[in-house]
């Protein structure tokens, strides 16, 4: 059942990027320079096939164990060698293709050294046993299980604004999982609002999610722009845990006698003040010297470099040794390279002229607000990165309001689905069968109302 599930969704997710990147098919625009304006033609059509067989595999790695950056990877090669002949036939200058694809790694490049410092931030505090330290507490507080739902769901909702969601509902799904091994039924409705919250959480901090990440760094709001988001996503993440509650089993998790006990090891407090302090130098980079907040990143991460240099010399044991190069190296550099093939495999379609089809179909056609919701719902089906990406490669002319609404809605849509985002398939991975595509599906409506809810908020206090 769950391999048919997961097929199903490839070919959900397959053929929903195939009508957006179709589009109408008469509404190609061959006299805008800055595409190619040749999506009628049969290598433009083979380059969509090729993301859509690629974007399979990735949907198929649990199964097949090919790492997602690789199919990815391997299309955008494809796709820009199409693009490559496709302009030479036309006769546009190799120098405009050129600057097409610069364009495409400076997008890329921003993006990955950004993530980059703040998933080895991110690695020296799990190594420092920060958040072990936090399962730890939680444990030990033998909480009964309806206010261990809301603390484990507050928890992953501000942890995800400044850490990732997958990295948050990992951590707290730990949480879970520890007390809630004899109540499989806690454990899926704990999962269901730790993918909700994490969710919700990356929305309003641009350091909470890659889509909102990408919406700061490409300039289309401000840093504290995002915060308008704040109560919206709070509704997104409140709506669906308050109808969800009354199903929680009543009574506390069977704990050990004795407490577990996680030490910090040194510096760990230490670590992470200096990656609040980044975040900070970040922010004013970008803020008050108007420069691309990833320089801010990268001179954050000399602070750790600095620090680890002085755990080396001063406080290290044996077998206790900091080396904030093991933490760079131990990056998710699949998930970095994935977004390589992402940024470049959706930059070849756009510049072939598929992202301005799915423009003027999408928010010429039915307008922003329409379309922006509906960008939510395609992020439950196909990845909320390449469906953001898109959108700013369209770059259609819409108001900070419209802006906000649609990093709203990338961000939370993935919730809808337990495969609409990267922390629900993993959460899927690790519950040992409680938490199921199926149970997920069951609490559909109740994420939808708060999909709803959040959006009805936002146009109310932000509209």
């Amino acid at each position: 059942m769950k391999n048919s599930t997961k097929r199903g969704s490839v070919l959900i997710r397959a053929l929903a990027f195939l009508l957006l990147a179709m589009g109408v098919p008469g509404l190609a625009l061959a006299e805008e320079s800055e595409v190619l304006g040749l999506t009628g033609s049969h290598r433009g059509l083979y380059s969509v096939l090729i993301f859509i067989i690629s974007y399979a595999f990735v949907m198929t790695e649990e199964f097949s164990h090919l790492r997602k950056s690789k199919p990815v990877i391997l299309a955008a090669g494809i796709i820009w060698a199409q693009v490559a002949v496709l302009a030479s036939s036309s006769g546009v200058p190799s120098e405009e293709v050129h600057k097409a694809f610069e364009y495409n790694l400076g997008e890329f490049a921003e993006l990955m050294l950004f993530l980059l410092v703040a998933m080895t931030y991110i690695n020296a505090m799990a190594e420092r046993n920060v958040f072990e330290a936090l399962r730890a507490w939680l444990v030990n507080r033998r909480y009964g299980y309806r206010k261990l739902f809301w603390i484990t769901g507050i928890i992953t909702f501000f942890l995800s604004s400044v850490a990732d969601n997958l990295t948050s509902a990992l951590l707290v799904g730990a949480v879970v999982m520890a007390v809630g091994a004899n109540s499989p039924k806690f454990v899926a409705l704990g999962f269901i609002n730790l993918v909700s919250a994490a969710n919700a959480g990356g929305a309003f901090s641009p350091f909470g999610d890659i889509t909102t990440l990408m919406v700061w760094q490409d300039g289309k709001a401000e840093f504290f722009d995002f915060f308008e988001l704040f109560i919206p996503s709070v509704v997104n993440f409140a709506v669906p845990a308050a109808i969800m509650q009354f199903a929680i089993p009543n009574g506390a998790p069977l704990v050990q006698d004795e407490d577990e006990k996680v030490e910090l090891k040194p510096g760990a407090l230490v670590v992470a003040g200096l990656f609040a302090l980044t975040i900070t130098t970040a922010v004013g980079f970008k803020q008050f010297l108007h420069l691309p907040p990833f320089m801010g990143m990268m001179v954050g991460l000399t602070y750790l470099m600095f620090y680890g240099y002085r755990l080396k010399m001063f406080f290290s044991k044996d077998g206790d040794k900091f080396d904030v190069f093991e933490h760079v190296k131990n990056s998710e550099w699949d998930t970095l390279l994935f977004f390589f093939g992402v940024v470049f495999a959706v930059g070849g379609l756009g510049y072939i002229g598929y992202l301005q089809l799915a423009s003027a179909a999408m928010y010429e056609g039915l307008g922003p607000t329409t379309a922006n919701i509906l960008i939510g719902l395609l992020s439950a089906i196909v990845d909320n990165i390449p469906v953001m990406f898109a959108v700013l490669q369209m770059n259609p002319d819409m108001p900070l309001y419209q802006w906000m609404l649609v990093t709203l809605t990338a961000g939370v849509g993935g919730t809808l689905l337990s495969v609409g985002s990267a922390a629900g398939v993993a959460l899927m991975g690790t519950s040992r069968g409680m938490y199921t595509f199926f149970s997920h599906l069951k609490w559909t409506p109740a994420i939808a109302a708060g999909y709803a809810a959040s959006i009805l908020t936002h146009y109310l206090i932000n509209g």
